[in-house]
């Protein structure tokens, strides 16, 4: 089916990963504005259950590679797997979420077809019918705009946050499922799969949280941080930070967010004492809603904030606290 898109959705215990549904809603969004069919692969072994989950989708086919050799991820395998179907079906498109895996083996996939890649997108647009890819450089202080050149497929990331999961557009019926098949040399996997990378090593990765209380300079000292901790337990919520209160131990490396943390995307993102320096608002511009509660009312953080409350955060925060328990009960 040549001229189509192509999404590629990584899974995790049988079910597809919230970046799988993100890029899968990217790929819908792309196929709808070039007037193309899109589909996708899931590559693995023992996979009926995430290809059934993602055939709800509003897709053209799931493309489904079971393999003993696909159990456990390496680049060795999956980039051979990922080029075989790629060459008999011709796509226009091959779309990724940004994550670790597809920053190591994506590179290496593009290459072996001397294509183009683009990575860590934050969204396209079209112009006089070409398709223009947008992207942040030096750490979020610019955004470049980026086309491909020479004949495709063509290969994309997107940044997590930069389509939304719950956007994915769900089929009346389920989408069919067929069974790929291509040949790996058994010989030519050289990597052995070690213990699965997480990128928060608590019990909560970030990147999964759909309500962060997240917390920076203005809330002056450690002994401060049981008040932010009372909001998120009262909220369900995880808790993160700006990088000054990670390098000063108040709480641990995993938590940070910002260009050199993680990037998340929750529905809600609550900032406490945030003053919002570009290098926060990458790691978290993807969320849905932001609450910024800062008592400058010159913070950059109000600029991208859904809600701001310019106040001090110790008179805020108690009362919001108790204001919330009373509402659920607690």
């Amino acid at each position: 089916m040549p001229d189509d898109i192509l999404v590629f959705a990584e899974h995790v215990g049988g079910k597809l990963s919230r970046a799988a549904w993100e890029v899968v809603a990217a790929g819908q969004q792309l196929a709808l504005d070039l007037a193309v069919p899109v589909s996708c692969v899931i590559l693995g072994h023992a996979i009926s259950a995430p290809a059934a989950e993602a055939a709800c989708a509003e897709l053209q086919e799931v493309l489904a590679l079971d393999s003993h050799y696909l159990a456990e991820y390496t680049s060795d395998s999956t980039t051979p797997a990922l080029a075989e179907i790629i060459r008999s079906r011709k796509p226009r498109f091959v779309l990724f979420s940004h994550t670790y895996q597809v920053r190591d083996f994506a590179p290496k996939l593009a290459a072996s077809f001397g294509c183009g890649l683009i990575s860590d997108c934050l969204g396209y647009r079209r112009e006089r019918g070409r398709v223009v890819f947008v992207r942040q450089v030096f750490q979020g202080k610019f955004y470049a705009d980026v086309e491909f050149a020479g004949e495709p497929p063509w290969f994309v990331t997107f940044q997590a946050g930069a389509f939304r999961e719950d956007a994915v557009r769900r089929g009346a019926s389920p989408a069919q499922v067929t069974a790929a098949s291509v040949t790996l040399d058994p010989t030519a996997l050289r990597i052995k799969a070690g213990e699965r990378f997480r990128a928060a090593r608590q019990a909560v990765d970030l990147t999964q949280a759909e309500i962060i209380v997240a917390v920076g300079r203005g809330i002056k000292a450690p002994e401060n941080l049981e008040m932010a901790r009372q909001l998120a337990e009262a909220l369900g919520a995880e808790l993160g930070a700006s990088r000054p209160i990670c390098d000063s131990g108040w709480l641990p490396m995993d938590r940070q967010i910002g260009s050199s943390g993680q990037t998340v995307a929750p529905k809600l993102y609550i900032a406490l004492g945030i003053s919002g320096a570009i290098q926060h608002q990458v790691g978290m511009k993807g969320s849905k809603t932001v609450l910024a509660i800062n008592k400058d009312k010159e913070a950059p953080i109000f600029e991208v904030a859904t809600y701001g409350v310019v106040a001090d955060l110790f008179e805020i925060v108690p009362a919001l606290v108790e204001e919330i328990k009373k509402a659920t009960g607690s």
